[in-house]
């Protein structure tokens, strides 16, 4: 950025945002300050053309300074600057009186001031003189004036109003305030109010205060009272900028308040604002203590001021009260301590003395008031006291007292004691104001803080409920504080530790020893937590707070005993069934906390040791071991838990054993049995499988049993070597024959030590089926099929033997590859398939066995309904184009009507959805609609749109029958490369019209050719082919002729020229449009019988006539000319050598005259000014209006006294002699108002010369009325237009 173009203000002191704000901010500023100035003036009416200069002289400093500040984005060029400067004083004219609406109203709308008269609105008027002075004068807002004007104010200006002055008065302290001096500044200001008087001098005196003392006398100029009066000033204007900074200790004698202590102080920044008019505010600076007489004012004519009674004000020092500094203050304290806490004050002033202060706790406010406060109670004599508020006492002097304030300090929380006034015996009241400095608060409050006293307690630990301590780790033990206040965190507890007795100590106890120690609380925690390792008695000596000694609460003792480890008494015992031992048993007796967990060690032979536990809920508990396998086992108990101790070591005893277990076998789950139930099925053969699971010592032998309902067979299986075991068991023969089912069983079983065990475990029940399961397809040879719609379901009819569920396998025979399954539950079932084609079954499975397919039934043929289609009639005459598989029709005229032939393929009805289309001008086609429609034949007629013209193009989108309806397929559309589609060129109707309505205007013997080539009229507008044949007819009213004329022309656009037709006569002639003819051959389009023909008017010569014959007008008169024509007329006219055109519409035609000279008419023309005639023989004289001025054209407000006399001048403009009249009215109450009531008029006669003047010592408003020359007269006599008679 250039040096040119950067802020004049840089960036490091105010951006630039910032200096936008500011600077838009005091903008507006202004403006709303205007607003205020112009609502004022207006409620007023007083003289605005100061008001106006002080804001144009604002608004040309506040553009100047902003294009000087080169502010971004408020920058702008000088152009730019001088029409702000310009728009910002049009509008301060505007509102100021400056300019006036009503100046120029004339010139801009044709009206016309009313010049004296009491309606003008229907008359036009003559420009206004022009000249330099009177365009510029509006322009300077007031600053320049000129004589001549517009403005019906202008002949009459000016008035003198004269006023008689009152008696002046003088009162010295009017609102009987009190006032005292205070430190820093000990200066006062009393308040002298002035009534109608201008003061030159002040008197008056000053009484010490008590008995006896000399008088003092003090004269003050009215240069003196000025230095005051600005000093008093300055001090307010400061005091309204910082009113943060506003302090009463610290105000001096310019303060508004030290003259009114009961007004706050924003009213005491403004002692003027009540004031009235005639009433004025001085003031007496004082800076010592008395009784203040004043004695004499004088007026600057010389004339003393009446001074009321009392006039006399008492001034002493402002009493003052704060708290009496400690030197070691003590603001926080606990509850209880100071019952009678006495807080020290310290006052001063002229008693007797009044203190109001207030007492806060906890938020909740009380106030108190204290009187009669006096240190000589039994020395003093009181006085009346006088009207004016002063107290006479014969030792009226300050004293200097220090009282006592007792304070309870019983409740915890929060205490405040303010100071908030003191009164005085003179009256004197001062409020104490906490929004100071801190020192200053500190002296005019007292705060305090009563705390609780804190109280602590074991939680969750007594003697009576002792804490449980484990061997070799920790307790913790809680301590909890009670109605303990934050502010006195951290708190200290004090502890003692006791351990246990000799009677219930052990050898480890025994060398413990008692302790002592301080506990301290964090982060103002109230619970502090002790970590107990050690069995005894912990107890709470004391507590204390930051500030505050506390109180032991009960549980002040907690106990803290030691759990014992769990142990356990264990007895073996073996276990002998048979022929061996087959385990072991083991009897627990177990002390400790329940419940308790025992942990054993089990070893086989060489094999590692397996860890296992088992869980007991009370003190005694067995334990059985038997283990499957045979070996040699020991079993060790190695440790146990209880609810305190985890996995202590246990020394217990332990056993080995060589065990042999008891032998067992049961039936296990095999390929082909079914799931949660032991089964098999057998389809062919005549023994099934079955598996065996063995335990014990082998080898084995195992006898079984088949049950079967006829009776049961036993046969025993020996020499079984392996644990599991496939046994093959022959079928029953009368169940392997016919079928059936039959149970199988185990006996008993014998291991390898001959010890023979019975077996009660679950059989397996066996079903042997000897007939296979088939399937088929349902139907006759031939009639297996069926047709469905397209993506329909269809539902295959099965024959199914055998037992269910069924498996059945099918496929395509298009498809062979692809082979699907479907699972059946009757056997009248169906295959439900969604494609077409030929079906096929392959395979079927009952739920026991597979089967086999029925040849001659296993297949079944689906067919799908075809869908309906369209195509084009044979008969309709198209032309097929293989680009875009389109056909084309033969084109036709627009609005003719024409269809084709469809073929319809399907079941009927059919519904048929297709597009209609149009090519746009810029390429490709938009949709015009999408229409639907039904046919119940299989050949329809499909109607064309030829309502519109263009190239229009039909696409079939969907076909719907009866088996498709569109209801159900709406979302299915034809194939686009299937769609059937057709075209069509639909030529448009040729149209011709005139492009407007508008009369023609034509003169007799005028050729009929255009007149204007730059305007629409007579323009006919041509749609179609070019080129065009035109047939038009010109017809003549008047003569009731008609002639026929053919025009040809290749534009679409022609304006009416026929150089070979003459308008022979007058009147009106109609032009109309016969018929129109284009390339396409095609009748032309309806038209609007309106819009097909037009008036031709034909007029001769124009003329004016004046009704009135005068020679001298004046301006504002009205001239009266009889037009004769054909309107509206076109007058041209010429004052003073320059000329002016104006516009009748009607006869007779009044012109109201605004300029004075010489006035000629020059030319008439009618029929939007042709036919134009010249006029030499019509001219007059306009002579100027007469003007008033009273006091030269000003306001003038004059006040004499009585028996003194005013000079009334008025000035007289024009030509002599004058006539004028004049009025006296009541003054207005206010300046600048209206005048009032009037109280006498008087008209003078044959005045020569251009002054007058008048002697009056009466009061009053003097004003002109009227006034006439040797020509006019103002306002004007409105003469009796309707007693002119208009000629024929």
């Amino acid at each position: 950025m250039s040096t040119s173009n950067r802020p004049l203000i840089p960036e490091k002191y105010l951006d630039v945002p910032s200096q936008r704000l500011y600077y838009l901010s005091i903008g507006l500023l202004c403006q709303a300050i205007k607003v205020v100035d112009f609502t004022w003036s207006f409620a007023t009416a007083d003289e605005t053309l100061s008001i106006c200069k002080k804001w144009l002289l604002v608004d040309f400093i506040y553009c100047a300074v902003l294009a000087q500040l080169r502010i971004p984005r408020l920058t702008y060029s000088k152009a730019i600057v001088i029409l702000q400067i310009g728009l910002l004083w049009f509008f301060d004219g505007l509102m100021f009186g400056g300019i006036s609406l009503n100046l120029y109203h004339s010139n801009l709308t044709g009206e016309s001031p009313s010049y004296g008269f009491p309606d003008k609105s229907g008359f036009s008027a003559t420009p206004e003189p022009f000249n330099l002075l009177q365009l510029l004068a509006p322009l300077t807002f007031g600053l320049l004036s000129t004589d001549q004007s517009g403005s019906n104010e202008a002949h009459l200006l000016g008035q003198h109003t004269v006023r008689m002055s009152p008696i002046s008065t003088a009162q010295l302290n009017f609102n009987s305030a009190t006032y005292c001096l205070s430190p820093p500044s000990n200066h006062v200001l009393i308040p002298v109010l002035l009534n109608n008087t201008n003061i030159s001098s002040l008197k008056y005196s000053i009484q010490p205060l008590g008995s006896g003392g000399k008088v003092e006398y003090f004269e003050l100029s009215a240069k003196d009272l000025k230095n005051i009066e600005q000093n008093y000033h300055d001090n307010t204007q400061s005091l309204r900028s910082h009113p943060d900074a506003y302090d009463p200790r610290q105000h001096d004698e310019y303060d508004g308040d030290e003259y009114d202590d009961d007004e706050d102080t924003h009213n005491s920044l403004q002692p003027h604002s009540s004031l009235q008019k005639t009433q004025a505010l001085s003031h007496i600076w004082l800076s010592k203590p008395g009784i203040i007489q004043l004695e004499r004012v004088v007026d600057a004519s010389g004339v003393e001021a009446r001074i009321p009674i009392p006039s006399t004000v008492t001034v002493a020092p402002c009493p003052q009260v704060e708290f009496v500094t400690e030197a070691t203050p003590q603001e926080t304290r606990c509850a209880g301590d100071d019952p009678d806490l006495k807080l020290m004050i310290s006052i001063s002033g002229i008693p007797p003395l009044g203190l109001r202060w207030s007492q806060t706790i906890n938020g909740r406010v009380e106030q108190f008031l204290v009187e009669g406060i006096d240190g000589n109670h039994g020395h003093q004599v009181a006085r009346d006291t006088d009207p004016s508020g002063s107290t006479s006492r014969e030792d009226n002097l300050p004293q200097n007292l220090t009282i006592p304030l007792t304070v309870s300090l019983n409740a915890a929380g929060n205490y405040l004691y303010t100071l908030q006034e003191i009164t005085d015996g003179v009256g004197n009241i001062i409020r104490v104001d906490l929004d100071q400095t801190p020192s200053r608060i500190a002296r005019m409050s007292r705060s305090l803080r009563v705390l609780h006293r804190p109280a602590v307690s074991f939680k969750h630990c007594s003697p009576g409920s002792p804490a449980s301590l484990i061997i070799g780790s920790e307790t913790t033990l809680p301590i909890t504080l009670n109605d303990a206040d934050e502010f006195d965190s951290p708190w200290e507890v004090s502890l003692r530790y006791q351990p246990p007795t000799s009677d219930d100590a052990t050898g480890n106890n025994k060398r413990l020893k008692p302790w002592k120690k301080t506990l301290k609380t964090r982060d103002n925690r109230r619970e502090v937590n002790i970590r107990a390792n050690t069995p005894g008695d912990y107890m709470i000596v004391g507590v204390r707070g930051k500030w505050c000694t506390g109180d032991v609460l009960s549980p002040e003792t907690c106990r803290v005993v030691e759990k014992p480890l769990p142990t356990a008494d264990i007895k073996w015992k073996k276990i002998h069934e048979c022929s061996g031992d087959t385990g072991v048993s083991a009897s627990l007796s177990l002390r400790g906390t329940p419940p308790f967990q025992v942990h054993y060690r089990v070893q086989r032979d060489n094999e590692p040791p397996r860890e296992l536990s088992k869980t007991f809920s009370s003190s005694r508990g067995e334990l059985t071991l038997q283990p499957e396998r045979s070996g040699h086992y020991i079993f060790t108990f190695v440790q146990m838990s209880d609810a305190n101790y985890n996995k202590v070591e246990l020394k217990g005893p332990s056993i080995d054993q060589i065990i042999h277990p008891l032998g067992g076998a049961e039936f296990v789950e095999a390929q082909g049995m079914k799931r949660n139930k032991k089964s098999l099925n057998s389809c062919e053969g005549d023994k099934v499988d079955v598996d065996v699971a063995l335990r014990g010592t082998g080898p084995w032998n195992l006898e079984i049993q088949t049950t079967t309902p006829k009776g049961s067979e036993s046969f025993t299986i020996t020499g079984i070597e392996t644990p599991r075991k496939t046994l093959q068991v022959p079928i029953p023969q009368a169940v392997n024959q016919n079928g059936g089912t039959f149970e199988i069983d185990i006996v008993n079983v014998e291991d390898a030590y001959g010890c023979k065990r019975p077996i009660t475990v679950p059989g397996v029940s066996v079903s042997v089926k000897r007939i296979k399961p088939t399937a088929r397809f349902y139907g006759i040879e031939n009639k297996r099929r069926v047709t469905v719609l397209e993506n329909e379901r269809a539902s295959l009819p099965l024959r199914l033997t055998g037992d269910g569920p069924w498996r059945v396998g099918y496929r395509r025979t298009n498809f062979p590859q692809q082979v699907l399954t479907a699972t059946l539950n009757t056997p009248n079932d169906n295959i439900q398939v969604t494609d077409d084609g030929n079906y096929e079954l392959i395979s079927v499975m009952d739920s026991q066995c597979p089967g086999a397919i029925v040849p001659d039934a296993s297949t079944f043929q689906v067919d799908w309904t075809p869908r309906p289609s369209a195509r084009l009639s044979t008969h309709t005459r198209a032309t097929f184009e293989a680009s875009n598989g389109s056909f084309i029709l033969p084109p036709i005229c627009e609005g003719t009507d024409d269809h084709v032939d469809l073929d319809l393929s399907g079941r009927p009805p059919f519904q048929i959805t297709y597009n209609v289309a149009q090519s746009s001008d810029i390429g490709g086609t938009k949709i015009l609609d999408q229409p639907t429609f039904s046919s119940i034949q299989p050949r329809t007629r499909f109607q064309l749109q030829t309502s519109i013209s263009g190239r229009m193009f039909y696409e079939v989108k969907q076909i719907g029958d009866a088996a498709y309806p569109l209801k159900k397929d709406h979302a299915l559309t034809v194939p686009r490369s299937k769609r059937l589609l057709f075209e069509q060129r639909v030529a448009a109707r040729p149209s011709a019209t005139f492009a407007t309505r508008d009369r023609l205007s034509y003169c007799m013997n005028d050729a009929f050719v255009p007149l204007n080539n730059h305007i629409a009229d007579g323009a006919i507008i041509l749609t179609g082919a070019p080129p065009f044949t035109l047939q038009l007819s010109v017809k003549s009213l008047a003569a009731s002729h008609t002639e026929l004329m053919t025009v040809e022309t290749s534009d679409h656009t022609w304006k009416l020229d026929l150089p070979s037709y003459t308008f022979q006569s007058i009147g009106p002639h109609l032009v109309t449009i016969e018929s129109i003819l284009d390339a396409s051959n095609c009748a032309q389009a309806i038209i609007d019988p309106l819009l097909r023909s037009i008036w031709v008017d034909v007029a001769e010569t124009a003329a004016i006539v004046p009704i009135d014959r005068r020679e001298d007008f004046c301006v504002g008169d009205v001239s009266q000319f009889q037009l004769e024509g054909i309107p509206p007329w076109s007058i041209g006219y010429r004052i003073n050598g320059k000329s002016y055109t104006q516009e009748a519409k009607i006869s007779p035609f009044s012109l109201l005259q605004q300029q004075s000279g010489e006035f000629t008419i020059t030319s008439i023309a009618h029929q939007q000014k042709m036919c134009k005639a010249a006029i030499t023989d019509l001219h007059f004289t306009v002579h100027p209006l007469p003007s008033a001025r009273v006091g030269h054209g000003k306001r003038i407000y004059e006040d004499i006294h009585e028996g003194d006399q005013a000079e009334i001048v008025f000035t007289l403009i024009g030509e002599p002699p004058f006539t004028f009249t004049y009025q006296r009215s009541e003054p207005s109450s206010k300046k600048g108002g209206k005048p009032g009531k009037i109280l006498e008029t008087h008209t003078v006669s044959r005045v020569l010369a251009n002054e007058y003047t008048i002697f009056s010592a009466l009061e009053g408003t003097w004003t002109v009325t009227s006034i006439s020359d040797r020509y006019c007269r103002y306002p004007h006599v409105q003469p009796d237009f309707g007693a002119v008679k208009h000629p024929h």
